[in-house]
């Protein structure tokens, strides 16, 4: 028998036993609906995090500080020998100091950072309002939400907004002491973008401008490496030079991991509806036997092989899995846009941001869907073979 007889007949099921059949798709879209919606959720909110934490030179970045001791330190000289490693492709010292941040009559203490333009991707500092200084701007600043809401601002109303800043600046004296020396430059910097942290109030100004205050050592270093594959070899050659080296990208792996529990837990959730569904698919596979009984013993008298009457209850068994899958895409990706209006909604209403809580990768939409099918096809084994094994004669007296 043809391929193309043996699908025929197969279908033939959805039409003789209509509902039958689509409440079994339905079951089974369901079991997929369900798996594919708490996958896609865990997969949002891993996106949703990562995105928030890095961007993608911040994954072949290393942060350099100085060692436990004040004997190694980040001074001009080391920062240029960093730089001459042959991995290195870009480098961004930092600076810190105390001090205090003006706007009108309001004054705040808080740490000052001077920075490049470049810091912000390496370290995956991403502002939630506004952008980053350019890489010519003198008098640019990015400054935290605790920053703004300490000068009684908004972040609508914050971007382009002047500020004055004091640097508090540690000297040594002549004879060895340290001493504070308070510095006031008369550049107003200019707001433009808002960092979301609520608990610390910094600012950061470009690196260019502190051109009034003597720079002897760096607090940090950010540098980019080639690739991917250098970053133990450079880590490695920074450490033995005495600075201390961590990076983002250790992070990002561990977080990795605790989502892939995390997607694994939720699939073992949704797997259980799916065994729900395939036991109804099973049932309805087994049924059907039974009812064509008689007609399997006269398609075996016409001609019809042992195997021509498997493959015919397999394809039928996977065609209705297959459907299932399609059917469990919709419901999942239906069912997570609605939750994610009303989640958003809900979010919006109480002052919060609109995010998207769901993702679904493109692969695993198509593993679901092959998934799906293989298990109609597994849940169509056992019938299949009790319908092959059918002696004709038995077949055709059957009542």
């Amino acid at each position: 028998m043809r391929l193309g007889n043996l699908i025929k007949l197969s279908g033939r099921n959805f039409t003789v036993r209509p509902l039958r059949t689509f409440l079994t798709i339905l079951g089974v879209s369901v079991g997929i609906g369900t798996i594919l919606f708490l996958v896609s959720l865990g997969y949002g909110i891993q996106k949703i995090i990562l995105d928030r934490i890095t961007t993608s030179d911040s994954l072949l970045s290393l942060e350099i500080s100085p060692g436990p001791s004040d004997i190694v330190k980040l001074t001009s000289d080391k920062v240029e020998e960093i730089r001459t490693i042959p991995e290195v492709v870009e480098i961004s010292p930092v600076v810190s100091f105390s001090g205090q941040i003006n706007y009108n009559n309001l004054t705040g203490d808080g740490v000052i950072y001077g920075a490049n333009t470049s810091y912000f991707s390496l370290s995956g500092i991403i502002p939630k309002y506004g952008k980053v200084f350019d890489n010519n701007s003198t008098d640019g600043a990015v400054i935290t939400t605790a920053g703004i809401n300490l000068l009684n601002l908004t972040a609508d109303d914050a971007i382009g907004k002047e500020l004055s800043l004091i640097f508090f600046v540690s000297e040594l004296d002549e004879d060895g002491f340290e001493q504070i020396k308070i510095v006031e430059p008369k550049i107003k910097y200019k707001i433009t973008g808002i960092i979301e942290a609520n608990d610390s109030n910094y600012i950061f100004v470009p690196l260019a401008s502190l051109s009034d205050i003597a720079i002897s050592d760096y607090n940090r270093l950010q540098i980019k490496i080639l690739s991917s594959q250098y970053m133990e070899k450079v880590r490695d050659e920074i450490i033995n030079k005495g600075f201390m080296v961590s990076a983002l990208s250790d992070v990002i792996d561990q977080a990795n991991k605790i989502f892939n529990i995390i997607q694994i837990i939720l699939l073992l959730f949704g797997l259980v509806a799916l065994i729900i569904s395939a036991i109804g698919m099973f049932n309805t596979m087994t049924i059907a036997l039974l009812e064509r009984i008689n007609e399997i013993g006269i398609m075996r008298a016409i001609g019809a092989t042992s195997s021509n009457i498997r493959w015919l209850f397999i394809i039928e068994s996977t065609i209705m899995g297959f459907l299932g899958g399609l059917g469990g895409v919709i419901v999942g990706l239906v069912g997570g846009k609605l939750v994610n209006i009303g989640l958003n909604l809900l979010a919006k209403s109480f002052g919060g941001q609109a995010v998207n809580l769901f993702f679904s990768p493109a692969w695993f939409v198509l593993f679901i869907i092959v998934f799906s099918a293989l298990v109609g096809l597994l849940t169509g084994l056992y019938p299949s073979k009790k319908a092959a094994n059918l002696n004709p004669l038995d077949a055709l007296r059957y009542k």
